[in-house]
């Protein structure tokens, strides 16, 4: 029997390579997918456009979702917003409006939908982290600053919910061949050193795939790890673990 079935799943940032992955792997076990993204993702068995930051927006799409299929029974959080930025060309504008999406969504996201799923007594979060988190990273500090804020909201919401049997964990990802990442290699002087650097920060090898993530995440959703719960879990090809 696939892993998911009957299942229902809310992945945001479905427009995505890693959203629209999560969806995908849900969809062949079995779950029904709303796939939420600012544009309209096709991954999913039905689209809600939305931005993570509207508070509107996700309180009345939440209520809509909810009368129509009830609580989900798994909710990822895989939107984000990021800059390139050196911390002294950067603002505190623009690390407040990363931190609103990556932190402010996963809180809207919670308060939406978080009491029906108490009330119903199951259902479990995945958030999408970043080795950032932990690692420092050149141009890359409103979003690792937004991430570590995620990945410790996370430990005290899977605190707070524990009792009433949901689940709440993060997956933090290293380097992933997405369109985004190729992009950022593009805009270096040489993109096939830039490409050949990153790959070296990896001792597995090579770059992750969206389906490394999205296979981890099934995992997590699934009953499989129904006594698993706080935990921030790599997919990172052992980048982690090396100075590389």
């Amino acid at each position: 029997m696939p892993r998911l079935s009957g299942k229902i799943a809310l992945v945001t940032g479905a427009a995505g390579g890693i959203g629209a992955a999560i969806c995908v792997r849900f969809k062949a076990e079995g779950a029904h997918v709303v796939a939420m993204d600012r544009i309209a993702p096709d991954a999913g068995d039905e689209a809600w456009m939305c931005d993570l930051a509207d508070d509107a927006g996700i309180a009345q799409g939440a209520a809509d979702l909810l009368a129509r299929l009830g609580p989900p029974d798994i909710i990822v959080h895989a939107g984000a917003a990021t800059e390139q930025a050196d911390i002294f060309a950067s603002s505190p504008q623009a690390f407040n409006a990363i931190y609103d999406v990556n932190v402010g969504g996963a809180v809207r996201l919670v308060q939406a939908f978080a009491p029906a799923m108490q009330d119903a007594g199951r259902g479990n979060f995945v958030f999408i982290s970043s080795i950032n988190a932990r690692m420092g990273a050149p141009s890359l500090a409103a979003y690792a600053a937004s991430k570590g804020g995620l990945e410790t909201f996370m430990k005290g919401f899977a605190l707070d919910v524990a009792a009433d049997g949901l689940r709440a964990n993060c997956v933090a990802p290293a380097s992933i061949d997405t369109a985004m990442l190729r992009a950022s290699f593009d805009q270096q002087p040489d993109p096939a050193a830039a490409l050949a650097a990153n790959i070296l920060r990896h001792p597995l090898g090579r770059l992750g795939t969206v389906e490394d993530v999205a296979n981890l995440v099934l995992f997590l959703a699934s009953d499989e790890a129904a006594w698993i719960t706080g935990g921030v879990f790599p997919v990172d090809g052992g980048a982690g673990i090396t100075r590389r």
